[in-house]
């Protein structure tokens, strides 16, 4: 077993780090300063943090058997209950951008009905922001929406276009005065992602939970965002795509000013060898999306790791390397790399939307940041226009279908007083947010 000395020191090597003097050569040759309106900030979504979003499908997925989720998000971080202590901790870091969800679900329990008093909560959490001097980032569906709408097929559903610009219509006209920019859809493609990594029988347990669930309720079809069964990914992409344009077209009829745009999940793909099937890959996982993005006012790009593409598929993490909580090699150059190529492919600026490590060794994170934004910074240099970095995620959450054993967070909660601990990343991030330079 690694201590984590020997941890720390491997996960310099695979980063891709140099030797000290070759760091301090490099440091030298460029400039370490990040520009004036550089936003430096955390990204969060409501199902995983809130608690208790009990009107919602993913609440309704995790809470019976079969399921393909190990265990329910419960009361998750309590965050519903102690954002303004959320908010204090993002802005002790000296950070200036918090990026985070608005949850559908609470806004809009049943069909038509909005609850104005959860508008107003979110107005609050937008106007606590402003007042501690951040940036409000809102992303309008971070994977949930209502459970009366995944039962009537969610995405796949004709309407469902609709029924989003009418959620974005009613909460821009409450929240849109105070937010910074939008995201309409967190990662629309993420199943795309994982199409070719999950085995066989994990997409068979999927079916069998979106089955039990339409049996429940007597409906003949229930998919969610980020559940759903092979077969439904071709309607559930159009859908989405469909439905980021009308949603989009909602907001801006609201606030034309208001930069809206969408992030992706993007890999670090790489060729192997000759006749690799990269560009084949890139096109089937993000292609789609990054046309549209070429109309968007920026490109959220959400990137954990890098993916070696041969002729035939995808090799595993290389041997030797550090990898995270799933056996995913960490890399940390695979940042500047997604986000070189989405630039180069839409034109378009872009936003970090999300960038972290899931590991229970926080030397591997303490050393993964600063090595990733070296290396952003060498591509902003270049002339990419990146806007911010927010990085996933302020808190240890609920991480979807694998419950809360993955550790993202830059701070851990206590499951039963909720109290949150920092980790010496956090102030290593905050040090580089403060400085605005590395």
């Amino acid at each position: 077993m690694l201590d984590r000395r020997t941890m720390l020191a491997a996960g310099m090597a695979a980063a891709g780090t140099l030797a000290a003097p070759a760091i301090a050569a490099r440091k030298a040759a460029a400039n370490p300063a990040f520009p004036k309106d550089f936003l430096w900030g955390v990204a969060t979504a409501p199902h995983q943090i809130e608690g208790n979003n009990v009107a919602s499908d993913l609440w309704f997925l995790e809470n019976q058997q079969p399921t393909i989720f190990a265990e329910p998000s419960r009361d998750a971080c309590n965050s519903f209950a102690l954002w303004e202590t959320d908010l204090d901790i993002v802005k002790s870091l000296s950070l200036t951008c918090y990026r985070f969800g608005i949850e559908w679900a609470r806004i809009e329990p049943e069909k038509g009905l909005f609850s104005q008093a959860m508008l107003d909560h979110y107005k609050a959490l937008i106007e606590g922001c402003r007042a501690r001097g951040l940036a409000p980032v809102v992303t309008m569906s971070h994977f949930t929406a209502p459970r009366w709408f995944s039962a009537q097929g969610g995405w796949t559903n004709p309407e469902s276009a609709e029924l989003f610009a009418r959620y974005c219509d009613r909460a821009m006209r409450v929240l849109g005065a105070g937010i910074h920019s939008v995201i309409t859809f967190n990662e629309p493609n993420i199943l795309l992602l994982l199409k070719p990594m999950l085995p066989p029988q994990v997409w068979d347990i999927q079916k069998l939970t979106l089955e039990t669930a339409a049996k429940r309720l007597g409906v003949p079809k229930f998919v969610s965002a980020n559940v759903a069964g092979v077969e439904d990914l071709p309607a559930l992409q159009k859908g989405m795509l469909v439905a980021h344009k009308a949603g989009k077209a909602a907001i801006k009829a609201v606030r034309p000013d208001l930069p809206v745009g969408f992030s992706l999940a993007m890999m670090d793909d790489q060729a192997v060898g000759k006749n690799s099937i990269r560009d084949a890959m890139r096109q089937e996982l993000y292609g789609a999306w990054l046309e549209v993005a070429k109309t968007d006012d920026f490109l959220g790009v959400q990137n954990y790791e890098r993916a070696l593409w041969t002729d035939k598929d995808r090799l595993p993490a290389p041997k030797g390397s550090v990898v995270n909580w799933g056996g995913t090699e960490v890399w940390a150059p695979s940042l500047a790399g997604a986000v070189r190529y989405a630039h180069q492919a839409t034109g378009a600026p872009i936003l970090v939307s999300e960038h972290g490590v899931g590991t229970t060794d926080d030397s591997v994170r303490q050393a993964f940041i600063p090595a990733a934004l070296a290396d952003l910074k060498k591509v902003m240099d270049d002339g990419v226009p990146v806007q911010g970095y927010c990085h996933w995620s302020l808190l240890d959450n609920f991480e979807w279908i694998f419950g809360y054993k993955p550790k993202f967070g830059l701070h851990s909660v206590d499951p039963v007083t909720f109290a949150r601990t920092a980790k010496p990343s956090a102030a290593v991030y905050g040090a580089i947010a403060r400085r605005n330079a590395l």
